[in-house]
């Protein structure tokens, strides 16, 4: 069996991985708060750890591996939404749970085994804050339940703060009812305007922490394998998750295998609105950017480190991929056959069994392209398969991507507006008035075609949405 190595956040370091049980391989990841688009941010960890269900399906077998990821559908953003829009909360989670399952479907990611909406587990949460204060680590306070952290003696051992660390660091709220500044609310009160369920300490609904403690607990166990998420949950809603578990089921260990991806940015800086360079999965897609070039640009990256995200990283990736369809060539038996993991290449499960080394396999694909395009025969159809095979792991359907470039219009006049733009460019390069360049360059992209000119060539590329009738009044 292929050895797994991961990097433990709770240990840090890069451990092998052993399952607490390896038919029933369990992993937890916090997922979205639904009230708005996923931008692409959020999409980062989705992607990540649907190379890691796949691997684990893989190595473990696909019928042997349990996969959670919560939605917060109860949460203050979406009830602002409600109020501002007018809207009622039940109509906005519902919608955005569907965007953020259709936009990250696009991206090529599985959906997990269980998708538990916080709404459904509130009799759990309250179980949970009942035994915590039953055993002396949380307390009631003017209709607040709060965890008492200080009841917790390894409270901060994984983001490696210390409790005097975290209170300078943390935007930490200030209330009377709190007996120490660091301690979390578990349950808090609801006014009749706000969504609330009834409890022993007054209507009221739970606080962000205690909703993944409770559906975790539910759906895997006192103890599973792997949680993970983005290091920006890592404090304090990990720190809390830990506590607030092990403190309510002390007899098991939460999660064994802590992982966290690094954060994302764009063209070298953090994104925000006020940047201009904030946008959405669904912005891009909407764009005409496929949502298996938004995953391979992810997947450049190692998850540990932070991501850039480049329009010249989007147009390499566009073109990588186009490159594979059109070099493999694929016939009929590949096109018209499902996709055989067992063929997978080794090269390619050890890169990614190495702490998910997406980056290493997406080298290790490359050379196997052009290894494909240098063989022929009945050894070239084998690599192709072994291809295909290699590149389903990380979630890239090569096929599918074949048969859409075969399914793309196609002009049969495309040669013309190549040899038009070869030579507009080279009067402009002598005129210096590349007027003329540029209305044919905008009119090309405008019917959805790519225009690659590089030094000494100008290349044309139908899109998924070309249009040829667009380009008839440029003749």
């Amino acid at each position: 069996m292929t050895k797994i190595t991961l990097h433990n956040t709770k240990t840090r370091k890069k451990e092998v991985f052993t399952p607490i049980d390896e038919k029933n391989v369990r992993m937890y990841v916090c997922g979205p708060t639904v009230y708005d688009r996923a931008h692409i941010g959020n999409a980062r960890p989705v992607v990540v750890f649907d190379v890691l269900y796949r691997l684990l399906r893989h190595v473990y077998g696909e019928d042997d591996v349990t996969y959670v990821r919560n939605f917060t559908d109860v949460d203050d953003k979406i009830n602002a939404r409600a109020a501002e829009s007018g809207r009622s909360i039940g109509e906005i989670t519902a919608e955005t749970t569907q965007w953020f399952l259709d936009d990250m479907g696009e991206l090529g990611t599985l959906e997990p085994n269980a998708m538990p909406r916080a709404t459904q587990y509130i009799p759990q949460m309250v179980a949970m804050i009942e035994d915590l204060i039953a055993k002396g680590h949380a307390y009631a306070a003017e209709g607040h339940v709060l965890f008492a952290v200080e009841s917790y003696k390894n409270y901060g051992a994984l983001s490696g703060r210390s409790i005097d660390d975290m209170i300078a660091g943390a935007r930490v709220e200030v209330a009377p009812y709190k007996r120490n500044p660091m301690d979390f609310v578990l349950w808090k009160p609801s006014t009749d305007d706000l969504p609330g369920w009834d409890s022993r300490w007054g209507r009221g609904r739970p606080g962000w922490h205690i909703e993944c403690s409770a559906m975790a607990y539910e759906l895997l166990g006192e103890s599973f394998d792997i949680h993970g998420g983005g290091n920006d949950l890592m404090f304090p809603h990990h720190e809390n998750e830990i506590a607030q578990s092990c403190c309510a089921h002390p007899e098991g260990g939460f999660a064994n295998v802590w992982m966290h991806n690094e954060m994302l940015q764009v063209e070298g800086k953090k994104m925000s609105k006020s940047l201009g360079n904030f946008f959405t999965v669904r912005d891009l897609l909407e764009q005409g950017v496929p949502g298996e070039v938004i995953r391979f640009v992810f997947l450049l990256t190692h998850y540990r480190k932070p991501m850039d995200w480049t329009e010249q990283k989007r147009r390499e990736a566009a073109h990588e991929l186009d490159d594979w369809a059109t070099t493999l060539s694929l016939d009929h038996e590949l096109l018209d056959n499902p996709i055989d993991l067992r063929q997978c290449d080794q090269q390619i499960i050890d890169a990614l069994a190495d702490d998910l080394n997406t980056s290493l396999a997406i080298t290790k694909l490359r050379a196997m392209a052009k290894s494909i395009a240098n063989s022929s025969g009945e050894d070239q159809l084998k690599d192709r398969r072994i291809f295909v095979a290699s590149a389903f792991l990380l979630g890239f359907d090569v096929v599918d991507i074949a048969k859409q470039m075969r399914a793309r219009p196609t002009d049969k006049d495309l040669e013309y507006y190549t040899l038009s733009m070869v030579y507009e460019r080279s009067q402009a390069m002598e005129t210096k008035n590349f007027t003329e360049v540029d209305r044919l360059k905008t009119a090309l992209l405008n019917a959805g075609v790519e225009v690659r000119m590089t030094k000494d060539d100008v290349e044309l590329v139908p899109g998924p949405d070309f249009d040829p009738s667009k380009l008839e009044a440029l003749k």
